[in-house]
């Protein structure tokens, strides 16, 4: 429910701030005085369409915030959970601003929301039926889309979008594998030529650097003879060798050892040293034993290294990822080779998929059709209360192409003058008329959830009703009046009227006016209170000027409308 209001520079409103009530609140004031323009800033604040054109002019931007009480509504804490966001003290805060770009912001409890939570929240807030919804009425989805809510098939349609996007996602692959067909064969033959490549060479891990290694060896056999020799001779060899020097110092030490121990340290420090010598000596001896120059291991090196760099320059920098290359063609080969196997899956899955589609769409559809003559046999009946007596109202759900939302078409079909064959409801029926069966068909909506148990778990929402008198008037005003006053039990809400018999039935009246001030037009809304609302009314009833029959007629019907 719509608690406050508040609007800042928005159209002609500079600055506005209202308080609704629970009942039935009426927004009555001149042609042009603004009255839309609240219905419009709620619509904007709960999601609609921003434009800088709507800032009023000299502001840089535009505001509009709103407090629902929204304590009870379990869907819409689920929703504000999953945003991160809560409802404290059982009120929302929710506001809005139109930058003069035509950007927007939005805000929930003060925490930045998108646009698209707006309206995700905001059928759980309110719901707006304005001039441009008897437009959406003759939208085919919208028709089909009031027979849902009527009949609550969020469930059933859950479950059929479910599974049809399952089968179109099993569609939309084997169509790609089919236009791929060409594309993956030829890569097939690619890999095959590429994976024979590979392996005929049996390369190894780390084969490019052991050769490498191996070749530099090859190339400097004389070098590497003199320096190990000269190495060898340095060690051990020759009689001035580092070991014959250490060797002859221990011998020394020894003998002193035995005499004076005062050198034991340092003899043993010494014959580890004696001990490495000797050992890297054997090593430096047996690496000159291998040392053997070898032209045709030297070519068969080269040719083996050419081998591999060709390897190289196709499919990696080193035998490493050659071999992880061989790897990726390997999958992608058993991969090329499946697909048939996958392409029977596909078809297999696709075909039970649409037979379990074809049995929820057929559940929903028998469904959609008994609660199509539910609802239009109530919808006739609230169209006789609203002075459409002997109207006929048909909802046909004829087949459709396979969708999300199942496979029915539904139309709703009107005939306002009794033996006329019904149509469609943009070809027979007027400006009038549409308002009332839009009303009619709120009514009977809101009624059947007012009795299910989910309904009685949430909070009321407020229904807006924008000019929902356009083109009708005397008893068919005062039966429109009366049906909104029963909507009100339930729900909050809030309605535009220009009619004093609808206005007659308010449970709150306010009255918007515009003012000039300083060459600025401003507008203005206040709640009326009793004598007020009496001359509101009595001006809707005379015109400009208020005469005393006008006041009395205006009390008398007043009087009436709190008689319900």
């Amino acid at each position: 429910m719509l608690v406050e209001l508040v609007i800042e520079n928005y159209a002609v409103i500079e600055q506005l701030r209202v308080r609704f009530h629970t009942g039935l609140n009426l927004l009555t004031g001149e042609t042009g005085s603004g009255k839309s323009i609240v219905v419009d800033a709620l619509a904007l604040l709960l999601g609609g369409r921003a434009s800088g054109e709507s800032i009023r002019t000299g502001a840089e931007r535009a505001r509009i915030s709103g407090i629902f009480e929204a304590m009870q509504s379990r869907p819409l804490r689920a929703l504000l959970e999953q945003a991160g966001l809560e409802c404290e003290d059982g009120e929302l805060l929710v506001e809005r601003e139109v930058l003069a770009n035509g950007k927007s912001r939005a805000f929930v409890e003060n925490h930045p929301v998108t646009a698209a939570l707006l309206r995700e929240i905001a059928p759980h807030l309110a719901d707006i039926h304005g001039q441009h919804d008897q437009q959406l009425l003759f939208s085919a989805d919208a028709q089909r889309e009031l027979l849902d809510e009527y009949a609550s098939h969020g469930e059933a349609l859950a479950g059929v979008a479910g599974v049809y996007e399952r089968w179109r996602a099993c569609g939309s692959e084997l169509e790609e594998l089919e236009k791929a067909e060409q594309e993956r064969l030829r890569l097939a033959d690619l890999w095959s030529f590429q994976k024979r490549e590979i392996e005929g060479a049996s390369l190894t891990a780390g084969e490019d650097q052991a050769l490498e290694k191996e070749r530099r060896v090859l190339q400097n056999v004389v070098r590497l003879e003199e320096a190990a020799s000269a190495a060898y001779s340095a060690l051990y060899d020759s009689p001035e060798s580092a070991f014959a020097a250490v060797r002859t110092a221990v011998r020394r030490l020894e003998e002193i050892c035995r005499i004076d121990s005062s050198l034991v340290e340092a003899l043993e420090t010494l014959k580890p040293t004696e001990i490495a010598i000797d050992e890297a000596s054997h090593t430096v001896r047996d690496y000159l034993s291998r040392l053997e120059a070898d032209p045709n291991r030297l070519e068969a090196i080269e040719a083996r290294l050419a081998t591999i760099e060709k390897l190289k320059r196709k499919y990696g920098r080193s035998a490493e990822e050659i071999l992880t290359y061989l790897e990726e063609v390997r999958a992608n080969l058993n991969a090329a080779e499946t697909v048939d196997q996958r392409r029977e899956e596909l078809r297999a899955e696709r075909e039970q998929l649409a037979a379990e589609y074809q049995g929820l769409a057929e559940r929903l559809s028998s469904q959609r059709r008994e609660a199509a003559r539910k609802l239009a046999r109530g919808v006739e009946r609230e169209l006789a209360t609203l002075a459409m007596e002997g109207s006929v109202f048909r909802i046909e759900v004829k087949p459709a192409p396979w969708s999300a939302n199942g496979s029915d078409a539904v139309s709703f079909l009107v005939s306002p003058n009794p033996g006329e064959e019904p149509r469609a409801i943009e070809k027979v029926a007027s400006g009038g008329e549409i308002s009332r069966i839009a009303l009619a068909l709120k009514t009977v909506i809101a009624a059947a959830h007012s009795g299910r148990e989910k309904r009685r778990a949430e909070a009321a929402r407020t229904l807006v009703f924008d000019e929902v008198d356009a083109g009708i008037g005397g008893r068919a005003a005062e039966t429109v009046g009366r049906r909104l006053k029963q909507l009100a039990a339930s729900d909050q809400v809030l309605c535009v009227t220009h009619l004093p018999q609808m206005a007659s039935f308010a449970d709150h009246h306010f009255r918007v006016e515009k003012h000039e001030a300083g060459g600025r037009t401003t507008a203005s809304i206040e709640e009326l209170d009793a004598s007020s609302r009496v001359r509101e009314i009595g001006r809707m009833l005379s015109g400009e000027k208020l005469t005393p029959e006008a006041l009395r007629h205006a009390e008398q019907l007043i009087k009436l409308g709190s008689a319900g």
